[in-house]
């Protein structure tokens, strides 16, 4: 198809002020975080940093997210739109109370599904899946477990320093390829908003991170994915429509759905917290947090390209091109990872014995002994 000139403007102008603004906003939200007390201290192994670091930096992506689709979206937005914002809004606020006085999780759940509701109730519902169309007693109930559930699986890769952020955008990114595909302005719009806050948010949470997102910005994030794509991509196709967005955020949902199974197996609630994410078995495996994030991105790309295709060039296509692109990741992993394992493991070694080759310092007693001789 053809696509408006126009069009094309508007959604790459909210992409690039996104992006600035995000970018700007960013330093003041820092600063904002440190006043009120939203510090992420470590105090336990999952955490990968150590010392206390700023968190909320997602409201400065929300801030970008928000102005960028009020100023390149506001005649286009419809009451769908107004319960996606609406319900985005009490979900900043929640993630910015629990970034400073930590809320407790049943709490944070029960508001989650009230902003899920919320949209719901505007008419943003699954309508149908798998080709069939969903009577409104089954739509509601699975519109706001979709919500949910996607919300709080973003919050659950947010692990590593760019993780969370990179994989929204990427994500993002192959949803407004194929808005743009099919000619939808809002969704583009919003889509394109997120990858910009994201990009702008980046150099700050990139490791070493400066800045971490926080509940703040990985709920958010989380909570627009998952409603853009009821907006869009669950109406789009009918066959298919389950696939794309499952396939667009497939790297949250299987780690998610792999860590209920791990806590329900182990007896533990779902929302427990633990070390079993595949970041952190890819880190205990010998990567760094830049080689891990980077292979997340990778493969989160992999699964954005195969959904952009399956809805250009139909399944066998979308099939192949996954299969061809995941063999390929593999072997390139079974090359480049083990030698850069081996390099980092070669180098904490040399630490070590620099470490222990480095003569103890007297001890002061003897400094003031060795003084009183002369």
């Amino acid at each position: 198809m053809i696509l408006d000139p126009n069009f094309i403007l508007r959604v790459g102008l909210a992409l690039l002020s996104a992006a600035v603004l995000s970018f700007a906003v960013t330093p003041l939200v820092k600063r904002l975080a440190q006043k009120v007390g939203a510090m992420d201290v470590p105090t336990d192994s999952r955490r990968m940093h150590h010392h206390p670091i700023p968190r909320m930096g997602g409201l400065a992506i929300f801030i970008a997210f928000l102005a960028s689709v009020l100023i390149f979206a506001y005649p286009e937005i419809d009451r769908e739109i107004r319960g996606i914002l609406l319900g985005a809004v009490i979900i900043v606020i929640l993630g910015v109370l629990d970034d400073i006085i930590t809320l407790h999780a049943g709490l944070k759940f029960v508001v989650q599904i009230l902003a899920a509701v919320l949209v719901v109730l505007h008419g943003c519902r699954i309508e149908h899946f798998v080709g069939l169309h969903l009577a409104d007693w089954l739509s509601y109930p699975v519109s706001v477990v979709w919500i949910v559930a996607i919300t709080n699986a973003v919050n659950f890769i947010d692990g590593l320093d760019g993780l969370a952020a990179g994989v929204s955008a990427i994500s993002a990114g192959a949803m407004l390829v194929v808005a743009l595909l099919v000619g939808d302005f809002m969704s583009a719009v919003m889509l394109a908003a997120i990858v910009g806050a994201c990009v702008g948010f980046i150099p700050y949470n990139f490791n070493p991170a400066k800045i971490f997102m926080g509940d703040t910005g990985s709920t958010f994030l989380g909570f627009m994915l998952s409603t853009i794509s009821i907006y869009g991509l669950f109406k789009m196709y009918a066959i298919i429509s389950f696939a794309v967005p499952f396939l667009v955020l497939g790297l949250p949902i299987f780690d998610t759905a792999f860590a209920i199974v791990r806590r329900v197996a182990r007896g533990q609630s779902p929302m427990t917290p633990d070390r079993g994410h595949i970041h952190h078995r890819m880190m205990d495996m010998g990567l760094n947090q830049k080689q891990t994030v980077a292979a997340l991105y990778v493969v989160s790309s992999l699964l954005g390209l195969s959904a952009v295709v399956l809805t250009t060039s139909g399944e066998l296509k979308a099939m192949l091109l996954l299969l061809t692109l995941a063999a390929v990741a593999y072997v390139a992993s079974r090359v480049i990872f083990p030698r850069e394992i081996a390099e980092t493991a070669h180098e904490k070694e040399l630490e070590q014995e620099g470490t222990q080759a480095q003569p103890a310092a007297p001890a002061p007693e003897e400094k003031e002994e060795k003084h009183e001789e002369n």
